[in-house]
């Protein structure tokens, strides 16, 4: 006790340095941004001293590293995560509490770090935390986006597009690093020449050059042991760019001025749909991925005279195909400035390179002009031409005389103009190609690139994607996790596997009702926060079912509509009540370009204004869109869930992690076989989760044979055809009737792409079940408590010791008080 009261008064000292020193100001007359930034340059100043004692560890070990290379990052709000894993919450709390200060004022101070768009920049981000907590030597590379992903409203159901400018340059928890800027070649010219040898070869001249300065943010392992850091790239020019376009809330058409360096960092993922987009979004990715080889480069000969051991010490790991350039960048590296002969650069680059597939949908692997490349990167192409003819001799030796292989296996697409296949080249350069879910990397393997598979079956594996537990429970979810640690201990928050320990409570009456107390506190949270952002009263004592995710029709949020208006029309014109009362929650943004997305969104809030007003319904369920979700705004829903909602067409969501997060909180899932939801019904049992409609093999024999034919499920399935005509009837666009007759055509006139309306039965049936579980609460706690109990597997942690074993060859480089500590949890 005296030593917490020493470190209480040390830490608030520091906080008085930093609000005289550094914000140069009075307490009593600083702001509460003035605060949170005072208080986060204390806590800083501790994680620095880990990060430099961390950084000095892995030096004099000479300890291999892994760069993970992604266009998104979604940290999320750092103080708090940051207090959890450094063990000092309670500590830096009661200081404040002291000083007259409340912590979660002075965390709702910050702001969300926006550097991603969805599930693959949250994953990047539990990815970093597990390697932390594991001690191992990984770093995140990203750029370092003055405007993240857009700040969504909702005005009159209409989603806008603000631009987010997440940070400023005062953000305490970026370091900057500007002597170890990179500079980087764009654009120019190839001439040809020869070289030393008297071998014909290219010198490309008369770039135009950018410079990447680095901005370091810190990433606390749990417990504190481990401090090792996102490194983010911003790109730096005399020039100034013109924000009045982002001042007036034209969130994209920024992207239409005449490129130039300074624009590279500014927005996240620009718009592709104007050819100058386009540039900008290719120079984006060049821009990551050059300023990350740089770098890596420079760190690796800091400390080795030659490159004979690069691959001994270095793994980079691609994210996707956005960093894919990587490929030709470190082939260039090293056989254009390193001298290294073209077959060991290219055994080099093999084995330094991971590619990971997040998606089966054909939009969203990238190909990129051949005339825009040689525009861009005009060596960059020259070598993926020589990459590609190597590649091909090889094909052709294998499959002699099979022209058609070697068109479909090709990193050029045949066309006018000729394509790039972002996703070829990175499974032709990587060593790895993995999926994140095990449905999702046999699909990878038998669908989307079968004779990659069939030339090199070893390259083929699977890492099911995971989530942290600190973040997701401890952190999001304090209440159950006292809980949780109170009951079983805490060593599951290093270990997830020991919440198994948590199934022997499943059926005990007195811990369902400290569970469903929890839920019920969790809701009412979270029904303030609705209140707050919708105006609409919600019933906590409702089953909230829950979906967020980014809206897409794969996603299909369209589905959960047509079966809430399924149940709004059987309780005002049928009399039907609902065995539960329920209050639906969406949250989630569509791309700025797509219309069809944006339209559900506009579907759901119109249909929830008609229920929440209704005098016969209201009472029974409500609909609600929360707006601008983000990781704080995740940290108030997930917890509070009593169904996750899971729906997507089978065989087109990769993974899933919200699927994960939501079952962790004790959220039962309805869902259909897709994904990690696979693996989530392996785990919990069929008795814990509802899983609906049509498998992977049923929606590919229908839209093979064309057999599905929408319409005889309007005439067929009882209810259906009221719900669809409702779309167009004007009940829920009374001053525009036809406002919705696109996603009517979209589902009965074209073809119903998603099969919304072969699963609509089925999903039904599904909800019912759920309902009348639901109605009994020790049913319910035994199911939740069970989901819980059997989420251990989905833990970041899991995940990325697959990776490091069998992937990256990683291994922990601990501290020896952190190593001691592991080996106590593990005796454990």
């Amino acid at each position: 006790m005296k030593k917490m009261r020493s470190g209480i008064r040390a830490f608030q000292q520091a906080v008085d340095h930093h609000i005289r020193y550094s914000v140069a100001k009075r307490w009593d007359e600083a702001s509460a941004h003035d605060r949170y930034k005072a208080v986060a340059l204390a806590v800083r100043d501790r994680i620095i001293d880990g990060m430099l004692a961390t950084q000095d560890r892995y030096q004099s070990a000479d300890v291999k590293r892994l760069y993970y290379l992604s266009m998104e990052f979604l940290m999320g709000r750092a103080l708090g995560n940051n207090l959890y894993n450094l063990g000092v919450f309670d500590e830096v709390s009661e200081a404040l509490t002291d000083m007259g200060v409340d912590l979660e004022e002075i965390r709702d101070s910050e702001i969300d770090a926006a550097l991603g768009n969805g599930g693959l920049g949250r994953l990047a981000a539990c990815f970093l935390d597990s390697l932390a907590m594991l001690g191992m030597p990984g770093f995140g590379y990203g750029i370092n986006y003055e405007f993240g992903i857009f700040k969504q409203v909702i005005d009159n159901g209409y989603q806008k597009e603000k631009p987010d400018r997440w940070h400023n340059k005062d953000n305490p928890w970026l370091i900057e690093r500007p002597d170890e800027a990179c500079i980087v070649p764009v654009y120019g010219k190839l001439e040809r020449c020869q070289d030393a040898g008297g071998s014909e070869t290219s010198i490309w001249g008369d770039w135009k050059i950018l410079v990447g300065v680095p901005h370091d943010m810190p990433v606390v392992g749990y417990g504190g042991g481990t401090v090792n850091y996102l490194r983010l790239f911003s790109a730096r020019s005399s020039d100034e760019f013109d924000m009045q376009i982002f001042n007036e809330g034209d969130y994209f058409r920024a992207v239409e001025q005449k490129i130039s360096s300074e624009t590279i960092s500014k927005v996240l993922y620009p718009s592709d749909s104007v050819d100058r987009g386009k540039e900008l979004r290719l120079v984006q990715e060049y821009f990551l991925v050059a300023c990350s080889i740089r770098d890596i480069m420079r760190r690796y000969l800091s400390s080795h005279e030659t490159l004979d051991v690069f691959p001994d010490k270095v793994a980079i790991q691609l994210n996707d195909t956005h960093p894919a350039l990587a490929v030709p960048e470190l082939m260039r590296t090293l056989v254009d400035e390193n001298d290294v002969p073209w077959d060991r650069a290219w055994e080099m680059t093999e084995a330094v390179l991971g590619y990971t597939n997040h998606t089966l949908l054909p939009e969203a692997l990238e190909k990129w002009p051949v005339p825009l490349l040689e525009h861009v990167l005009p060596r960059h192409l020259e070598l993926i031409y020589e990459i590609n003819q190597r590649f091909l001799d090889r094909v052709s030796v294998r499959w002699p005389g099979d022209g058609k292989r070697l068109q479909r296996m090709s990193i050029i697409e045949e066309g006018d103009p000729k394509h790039v296949r972002m996703a070829h080249l990175s499974i032709i350069g990587s060593h790895s190609v993995n999926g994140v879910a095990k449905l999702h990397s046999e699909l990878v393997k038998s669908e989307l690139v079968p004779d990659f598979y069939a030339m090199w079956p070893e390259k083929f594996n699977n890492k099911t994607n995971g989530v942290t537990q600190r973040r997701w429970l401890l952190k999001s979810n304090p209440l159950l996790s006292s809980l949780i640690s109170e009951t079983i201990g805490d060593a599951w928050i290093t270990d997830a596997d020991q919440l198994a320990a948590l199934a022997q409570y499943a059926e005990d009456r007195g811990f369902h009702k400290r569970f469903l107390d929890i839920k019920r506190a969790n809701k009412e949270r979270l029904a303030k926060v609705i209140l707050d952002t919708t105006r609409v009263e919600v019933n906590p004592g409702s089953l909230f079912d829950v979906q967020v995710k980014r809206i897409h029709e794969y996603k299909r949020q369209l589905l959960n509509v047509l079966q809430v208006i399924h149940g709004f029309l059987s309780l005002v014109e049928d009399g039907r009540s609902p065995k539960v009362p329920k209050t639906y929650i969406f949250s989630g943004k569509a791309a700025p370009g797509y219309f069809m997305a944006k339209l559900i969104i506009k579907l759901i809030c119109s249909v929830g204004e008609v229920v929440n007003n209704h005098a016969r319904a209201k009472d029974h369920m409500k609909v609600v869109l929360i707006p601008d979700y983000r990781v704080s705004l995740a940290e108030k829903i997930i917890p509070a869930a009593d169904v996750s909602e899971q729906i997507s067409t089978a065989g087109m969501e990769a993974s899933g992690t919200g699927n994960m997060k939501l079952a962790m909180n004790g959220a039962v899932t309805i869902g259909t076989l897709d994904g990690a939801n696979v693996e989530i019904l392996e785990e919990v049992g069929p008795e814990n989760i509802y899983i609906f409609g049509l498998n992977v093999d049923q929606v590919r024999e229908m839209r093979r044979s064309g057999t599905y034919d929408p319409r005889h499920y309007y005439e067929a399935v009882p209810g259906l055809k009221r719900v669809l005509e409702s779309l167009v009837s004007g009940l829920f666009s009374p001053r525009d009737p036809e406002l919705f007759r696109p996603i009517y055509d979209a589902l009965l006139n074209h073809g119903d792409y998603y099969l919304h309306l072969a699963d609509f039965q089925p999903y039904l049936e599904a909800q019912t079940r759920a309902s009348e579980d639901y109605a009994d609460p020790s049913v319910w706690a035994k199911k939740a408590i069970l989901n819980v109990a059997r989420t251990g597997r989905f833990s970041s942690d899991r995940t990325i010791r697959e990776y490091a074993d069998q992937i990256w060859g990683l291994r922990p480089a601990l501290s020896q008080n952190a190593a001691t500590v592991t080996k106590r949890r593990r005796a454990v």
